[in-house]
């Protein structure tokens, strides 16, 4: 069915979809959509610093295995945008880079492409451009619940050739953003559902919430391969949601916003929480800046570290500065392993650190203990 083919309701719909997603990317390039008052916790976590490294430089390797693929590094480009001529063109960018660099990404919700097939380009592109990377399709978890879901979410995966498919959780984002979308009753039986039926792993990932010890075993549970934490701390859905309700004159939208700009796990909280509570790969993402905040997810067990916003910022110019962004985290990553004398992702993963502040404290209420990371021997 071809968007000629669809009905006038139903037309609207996906123009509302897609306005929403230009809004999306507009406001996270124009905006400040950083959080406020929570922190993504990195600043409590110290490395252990080894003057003595007995390596060299050049023998750092950060090459790794994430289900049953190969890295050149622990680092995935989250899943961000589809749909519009502008998320075609930062797609196409991002796919490039991450073929070039041997590396993984998303796309965003490919909702609106189950909708209106003639957008299916904006995501099929990333296959296109990176016929060998890492791909991961994406929808979202209120989406599981709509009619024929299964048939659905199986044509997402096919359209990208996806080695995974995310579904995305964001409740936060739905409760606040106008048109949103409070369905979560039964969703983990949802999740449990696809979980026995596509032939590809799930991963499902929060959006700037963070996911509890508690949610994370629901998961693990109902069959799921991987875990994103996606904590608090980086970009805000409910800043970016408040923008929008600004713009649109929502105002019982906007004080939501307002009020929950820092809502959430922090980022490092999360992890700790997730990692000692499932027997799954965990990936690292929410507020990830650099190499250094990837090595320390690296440090605390994560498999890989996602990284979303200043990505966006970079494909927004182009390839070039995509791939040199990209670069960047995988300079700064060796240089790390480097300094605490870690020649291997494996070696990184048993470096000493130290957790400290209020990510320290989070963690011991929660019946967490942040000191079994200072007591390892590499």
């Amino acid at each position: 069915m071809g968007q000629e083919s669809l009905k006038g309701g139903d037309r609207e719909g996906v123009g509302r979809i897609i306005n929403r997603k230009g809004d999306h990317i507009r406001i996270c390039l124009e905006r400040d959509v950083e959080a406020k008052k929570i922190t993504t916790g990195f600043e409590d976590v110290f490395l252990l610093h080894k003057a003595l490294p007995e390596l060299n430089l050049n023998d750092v390797r950060t090459e790794t295995v994430f289900l049953n693929h190969n890295f050149s590094a622990p680092i995935i480009v989250e899943g961000m945008t589809g749909g519009t001529e502008e998320s075609m063109k930062i797609n196409a960018a991002i796919a490039q880079a991450v073929e070039e660099l041997g590396l993984g990404m998303g796309v965003g919700s490919q909702r609106a492409a189950l909708e209106d097939p003639s957008l299916e380009r904006t995501y099929r592109i990333v296959r296109e451009k990176a016929p060998k990377a890492f791909m991961v399709s994406n929808i979202g978890a209120p989406q599981l619940t709509m009619e024929n879901s299964i048939s659905k979410v199986k044509r997402a995966v096919e359209m990208i050739e996806a080695d995974a498919l995310a579904i995305h959780l964001n409740p936060l984002q739905e409760v606040v953003q106008p048109e949103g979308e409070k369905i979560y009753a039964g969703i983990v039986d949802k999740i449990g559902l696809l979980a026995g039926s596509l032939n590809v792993p799930i991963i499902v990932k929060e959006t700037g919430g963070g996911i509890s010890a508690e949610v994370a075993k629901m998961l693990e549970d109902a069959g799921v391969a991987c875990i994103d934490v996606a904590g608090a701390g980086g970009t805000s859905w409910a800043a970016v949601e408040y923008y929008r309700a600004v713009e649109q004159g929502f105002h019982l939208n906007r004080d939501l916003g307002l009020m929950l700009w820092d809502w959430g796990i922090p980022t490092v909280v999360s992890l700790v929480e997730v990692i000692q509570s499932v027997k799954l790969p965990v990936i690292a993402s929410g507020g990830i800046r650099s190499g250094l905040d990837v090595a320390k997810s690296i440090a605390l067990g994560a498999s890989l570290a996602g990284i979303a916003k200043p990505i966006l910022i970079a494909a927004s110019k182009g390839y070039e500065e995509t791939k040199s962004a990209l670069n960047s985290l995988i300079t700064q990553l060796r240089s790390i392993m480097f300094l605490v004398g870690a020649a291997s992702i494996e070696k990184l993963k048993r470096a000493p650190l130290v957790i400290l502040g209020r990510s320290a404290e989070w963690l011991r209420a929660r019946g967490f203990n942040p000191e079994i990371y200072a007591r390892r021997r590499m």
